[in-house]
């Protein structure tokens, strides 16, 4: 049976695992802006071999918190009732950094839509994540 990189990372580094029931909403969101920051990169690295400011400025285009908020109000309809819960507890969490460059609104989807994708990084469901970041990619019409 093939490993996740979450079990992977734990293996390696003798981590134990814990419960995810016991994280906060904003430690999903903490570790989901890592993991959909490495999808983006991934994805527009594998695009082409070009100037790191060209790679930065088509990643930071995706990641930006507008664009994260559009993705996740069109991906609502695909999500599961236990997904809904979670995008909902990261996005009504009280976080004490403000928005950069985003909306208060953009901000808090923003982090509900990274609170979703760390839940489902540690919960070992990849396969779910990379689902939603690429039909959100789609709906938006967006080009990496």
């Amino acid at each position: 049976m093939e490993k996740d990189i979450n079990s992977l990372i734990r293996e390696y580094f003798e981590e134990k695992e814990v419960d995810v029931r016991t994280y906060s909403p904003l430690a999903f969101a903490y570790i989901g802006d890592g993991v959909f920051d490495l999808i983006i990169r991934t994805i527009v690295v594998g695009r082409g071999n070009t100037q790191t400011n060209k790679l930065h400025y088509r990643t930071s285009h995706i990641v930006k918190a507008h664009t994260q908020a559009e993705m996740i109000q069109k991906l609502l309809p695909y999500l599961t009732e236990e997904e809904q819960n979670i995008y909902r507890r990261g996005r009504n969490a009280k976080s004490s950094t403000v928005a950069k460059n985003a909306t208060p609104s953009d901000y808090r989807k923003a982090t509900g839509f990274e609170a979703l994708l760390g839940y489902l990084y540690l919960t070992g469901d990849f396969e779910r994540i990379l689902f939603l970041v690429k039909e959100g990619i789609g709906q938006l019409g967006e080009r990496i």
